[in-house]
Order: structure tokens, then C-alpha cells, then sequence
């Protein structure tokens, strides 16, 4: 992948926060979720604006595609979960409930098996597909929970919270097998690399931590520190190749790190893994980088903000 981004398109709709993004598994749709309430799918080449979904009844913050791109599932201020079919007329298939608060996070199974919710209720439920029954929840986390990631083989489950810390579950059990501590503020995010080694987090601390995993994925240690935000770093995503790890901040920067470097300027920074230089510099954005996502076909990077747009990235 190329690390030379233009901007291409900037898209306008959303009337508040743009908290999220996914990009379907074959990279046609963009799909984004926001404070107002909506999700909305663009088509990835033009940015023509395909479905504006309205049936959340508060804020949505989380957003994910299952692996076969069949479903999306959203999540919402509202306490529910909504399932989408994002073909044709994009029919909402199921309402999920059970969260007792916020539904900040929410992330499917490589496998297609599992759906795993979270939020402010500090609660992992755990929704088997595709019935959507609720086959377990998962506790222990003491503030809110902001993000799920799953391992390449669908047996472990790695949550970021509020409470400085990461937990790795055992899928579907529950078990909690280990708690990452290194971070000294709250976890907003986690990222998975393709190959399931190293796990990205971003923290409230400014700073993004990889932490390189054991062979049976249960238990990871820091390998490297990238202190170059100078404010919460709230998103963060691997490029699909590995290549890239971009992320995004309240500073209203998004990077893709190398340790030892830092930049405080205003605009979208992504850098090249392995290579201990600034690559590009890509401005934009005037208020917080909410949401970052890599393009699994082609190479788009796509970025969400609280100036209620989103911009494309080629």
C-alpha cells in the first residue's frame, strides 16, 4: 500500500459527531454512525450516499460488518443493538437487547459465529448467530467498556476500558484470562494486526501502546510506546496488509506510528511501519479524528470527525 494519500472526497450529511466507521469486507460500502442518531452507507468509489437508516432512537456510536458483509450491526445511546441486511434496501433484520446503558462497542467473530457488544453498563454480552441469543455476558471491568476486538480464530476476545486497562477472554466461556495494565489514563481502542501478533491500543494517556501477543493468545507484553499525540488518542486501525497502523486523536491528527517521533500540528499524519520517518502529512480535519479505517480492497483511508464529516483518502 502506498503511503502517498490524497484527499478525494469529503462527505457531508451527518448534523453531529461522527463517532464510527466500517468498511464492508469487499471495500464498495462505507458505512457511519454518529450523535444524531443515524447510520448512513456511502458507496466507496463516489461517495454517493446509498441508505440514511433513522430507527435508533439516540446517539450511535458503534458499528461493525460481519465477515461475509451480510450484516451490519449497530450500536446505540438507546441501550439496543440493530442488525442491517446492506444489500438492496437495507432492511433491519433484528433488534438486540439486553445492555442496561450506552452501546459504545460492538464486534463480530472472524468466524461469523459470535456478535460481542459493550458499554457503559461495563458489561461484554456475547450474541450467537444467527439466532442473536444471548449466550453469555462477561464482567469484571470497573468503567465503561469502549472497545471489542476479536483473535484471528475467534476464541479470544480483547476489551479496552475506561479503567486503564485490557482484559483477554476466552470465547465463548468467559474466562478471563489475562489483564493488560501499562496504560495510565482510559483505553478508548483496540486494533488487531492481520496476522493476530500485535494488538494497538489508544489511550486518554496520548499515547498509542503495541503489545506483541504469545503464541496461544492469552497473554501479551508492550513492545513499543508511540508518544507522539498530544491529546486522547481515540481510534486506531491496521491497514489491511499490516503495512499501516493509522491512528486518530483529539489533537485532530491520525497517524500510522513509528516510536521517537512526535508532531503536535493540526492535520492527519500517517507514517510508515518499520521505518523511522515521517511519511505524510494529510490536513483536513478541525475538530477531533473520531474514526479511522482502512479500505480492505484498494487502498482508501477513510477518517470520521467532530466537524461532522468524513473524508476520503486515496
Amino acid at each position: 500500500m502506498s503511503a502517498s494519500f490524497q484527499l478525494v472526497h469529503t462527505l457531508t450529511g451527518h448534523t453531529d459527531w461522527v463517532r464510527n466507521l466500517a468498511f464492508s469486507p469487499d471495500g464498495r460500502i462505507l458505512a457511519s454512525v454518529g450523535w444524531d442518531a443515524s447510520v448512513r452507507l456511502w458507496r466507496t468509489q463516489d461517495a454517493c450516499l446509498l441508505h440514511t437508516l433513522s430507527h435508533h432512537t439516540d446517539a450511535v456510536s458503534a458499528i461493525a460488518f460481519s465477515p461475509d458483509g451480510k450484516t451490519l450491526a449497530t450500536g446505540s445511546k438507546d441501550k439496543t443493538i440493530k442488525l442491517w441486511q446492506p444489500e438492496g434496501d437495507c432492511l433491519r433484520v433484528k433488534t438486540l437487547t439486553g445492555h442496561g446503558d450506552w452501546v459504545l462497542a460492538v464486534a463480530f467473530s472472524p468466524d461469523g459465529q459470535w456478535l460481542a457488544s459493550t458499554g457503559r453498563d461495563r458489561r461484554i454480552c456475547l450474541w450467537q448467530l444467527p439466532t442473536g441469543h444471548l449466550s453469555g455476558q462477561f464482567e469484571g471491568h470497573t468503567e465503561w467498556v469502549f472497545s471489542l476486538v476479536f483473535s484471528p480464530d475467534s476464541h479470544t476476545l480483547f476489551s479496552g476500558s475506561w479503567d486503564k486497562t485490557i482484559r483477554l477472554w476466552q470465547v465463548p466461556t468467559g474466562e478471563l484470562l489475562r489483564t493488560l495494565e501499562g496504560h495510565t489514563k482510559w483505553v478508548w481502542s483496540l486494533a488487531l494486526s492481520p496476522d493476530g501478533q500485535t494488538l494497538a491500543s489508544g489511550s486518554a494517556d496520548n499515547t498509542v501502546r503495541l503489545w506483541q501477543l504469545n503464541a496461544e493468545l492469552n497473554d501479551a507484553e508492550t513492545v513499543r510506546i508511540l508518544s507522539g499525540h498530544s491529546d486522547w488518542v481515540l481510534c486506531v486501525a491496521f491497514s489491511i496488509d499490516g503495512e499501516f497502523l493509522a491512528s486518530g486523536s483529539a489533537d485532530r491528527t491520525c497517524a500510522l506510528w513509528q516510536a521517537g517521533h512526535s508532531r503536535q500540528e493540526p492535520e492527519t499524519q500517517v507514517w510508515q511501519a518499520g521505518k523511522d520517518r515521517l511519511v505524510q502529512l494529510l490536513r483536513g480535519h478541525t475538530e477531533t479524528v473520531l474514526g479511522v479505517a482502512f479500505c480492505p480492497k484498494g487502498h482508501w483511508l477513510a477518517t470520521s470527525s467532530g466537524d461532522t464529516t468524513i473524508k476520503l483518502w486515496q
